[in-house]
């Protein structure tokens, strides 16, 4: 058998390797998105000592459910989808934030909402503003602003993650963008 090159298989090749039995093969995965998983829940737990044992877990459960993962969609939102699950469940056990269950956000009208920011240059501005202010809003505000303007995912990717209308997505971003604005002093 011909020796595979791992780096040159999409994410969801590996994926299907890994699920017709070549498991030794899903430490591809964990090394293509280790950095990202980390950088996520670093945004989202933030003060949380734990973070790196919860992207461990988000591996674990991703390794231990690869055959649910359908290989004929995107990997990545797969994943982040379970580490989002198991960043909810990590604040809930650490009960240092509380977590709102009743969405008031899926009784507005629908909404399409567009991103004005285009321009690259205000898009590394606004991740800098985000840095600064990220600790200081609400969840519920905060992941969809990660999963946006640092993972690079699209409306629609955040909304299959977060299992949320793709309009909720647009309200939350532009919600949290309008709540890190008041956070700043007038200066910036």
């Amino acid at each position: 058998m011909p020796n595979l090159n791992l780096s040159q298989l999409t994410d969801e090749q590996i994926a299907r390797l890994v699920q017709a039995g070549k498991i030794e093969n899903f430490g591809e995965l964990v090394k293509r998105y280790e950095a990202k998983m980390k950088r996520y829940a670093k945004k989202f737990l933030f003060a949380y000592e734990d973070a790196e044992d919860v992207v461990q877990e988000v591996f674990i459960k991703a390794y231990t459910n690869i055959q649910s993962f359908n290989s004929s969609k995107k990997f990545s939102p797969w994943l982040y989808r379970i580490a989002h699950n198991e960043f909810i469940n990590a604040i809930k056990k650490r009960g240092k934030e509380s977590l709102s269950f009743f969405n008031f956000d899926t009784l507005l009208p629908n909404i399409t909402a567009k991103d004005n920011i285009k321009d690259e240059i205000d898009r590394q501005e606004l991740r800098a503003v985000l840095n600064k202010c990220l600790d200081k809003i609400a969840p519920k505000y905060r992941e969809p602003l990660v999963l946006y303007y640092f993972e690079g995912f699209s409306y629609k990717e955040i909304a299959g993650i977060l299992r949320i209308p793709v309009s909720t997505v647009g309200i939350r971003l532009k919600r949290g963008k309008k709540l890190m604005k008041s956070l700043l002093p007038k200066t910036i």
